[in-house]
């Protein structure tokens, strides 16, 4: 397997129903594709609008089984473009048990299994608690066609512990689909996933939509991007008001060069960390 591997970020408008989104983003990978990316990551619960600015039962119709009918959809898209693809979800494992979650499939169309977001936030515009029970899978780490992938969902970058577990997994690429809005966190936005994958010793991909909905005020500001276990941008970050299709290429080489530079994860101390795991 070779140590580039060409990846692809989606960031997007809401365009007014699931079906025209999911039709939108089979456009993308397809576009992707012949641009010759081999894995991709769609935005947060991509196939629907940032629903979470209000609380309204009438968007627990948005969620579905995972696997399912869109999962088995992007299965046939994966093993006809030959692509990994990672895709954020609304999942429903039974009536009123509701996860904000990520499905990962195989190039060849297999589905690999599912991660859920573990820290649900409760803010003003973002009411996640209302849709969302918290993540309870983990943090598995996949064994792709392009490496081992990880991901960890929008809120969750806040929390540095998740990071670190899906590198103790052996993840090479972590993606972090999102929804977030510019008045909120664009102060962040440039600084906790480079200094995450420096930390970590791993890439990161971190997707943001774009635009203002109708259910809020907002503003999602794209900016997606590739970073490097360095902290470095890969390419240009992405554009802060339209959508864009974002292709990079990921020399995971840099990955063992950063390692074997600094040794963090044969210097650090779990057994001393008593205090971050404490209930």
């Amino acid at each position: 397997m070779t140590d580039i591997v060409r990846a692809a970020l989606v960031q997007t408008t809401w365009t007014g129903d699931k079906e025209s989104m999911i039709k939108a983003h089979e456009d993308y990978a397809r576009d992707a594709a012949a641009q010759g990316a081999k894995v991709i990551c769609f935005q947060e619960l991509f196939y629907g609008p940032y629903f979470c600015q209000v609380q309204d039962a009438a968007y627990y119709e948005y969620a579905e089984s995972i696997p399912g009918p869109t999962t088995e959809r992007f299965q046939a898209l994966a093993a006809e473009l030959g692509m990994v693809m990672v895709l954020p979800m609304y999942e429903k494992e039974q009536e009123g048990v509701l996860y904000n979650t990520a499905a990962v499939v195989d190039a060849d169309g297999k589905y690999l299994g599912k991660y859920r977001k573990h820290h649900i936030p409760q803010v003003n515009g973002f009411w996640e608690k209302f849709y969302f029970r918290p993540g309870n899978l983990g943090f598995p780490v996949f064994d792709t066609a392009v490496g081992k992938v990880g991901v960890y969902i929008c809120y969750d970058r806040h929390f540095p512990e998740g990071w670190r577990e899906l590198g103790l997994g052996g993840a090479q690429i972590v993606f972090n689909p999102s929804a977030t809005s510019r008045g909120l966190s664009s102060y962040l936005w440039q600084l906790e996933q480079p200094a995450s994958a420096v930390a970590n010793e791993y890439f990161i991909g971190a997707i943001n939509r774009v635009g203002i909905e109708e259910l809020g005020d907002d503003d999602f500001y794209g900016q997606s991007y590739f970073v490097d276990p360095e902290g470095k941008f890969v390419g240009e970050v992405g554009d802060t008001h339209n959508p864009e299709l974002i292709i990079r290429d990921l020399d995971l080489g840099l990955i063992k060069t950063v390692r074997e530079r600094w040794q963090f994860y044969r210097d650090r101390r779990p057994e001393a960390y008593t205090r971050t795991v404490e209930l």
